[in-house]
């Protein structure tokens, strides 16, 4: 099975080796079929703390770092 890959904002960088990345998403409401903008905050592992707050990232599922830490910041050296 593939592993999820989302794009989001980093929201916090203050502890150590891990950003707490929001990432947003459009749903439409099932009744009045109006698009509707969630959000959701995810704990991603950044082992090189190059992540500031305010960056664009893109974050990869991985297995179980913590009780809450089941993500990691995926870098794309190559576009660079």
């Amino acid at each position: 099975m593939p592993k999820r890959i989302m794009q989001g904002t980093v929201v916090s960088d203050k502890a150590d080796k891990t950003v707490v990345v929001r990432v947003e998403r459009r749903i439409m409401h099932p009744v009045y079929k109006k698009f509707i903008m969630t959000s959701k905050k995810f704990a991603a592992h950044d082992a090189e703390n190059r992540a500031k707050a305010g960056d664009k990232v893109s974050i990869r599922e991985c297995v179980p770092i913590s009780k809450n830490k089941s993500f990691e910041v995926v870098y794309d050296d190559a576009a660079k």
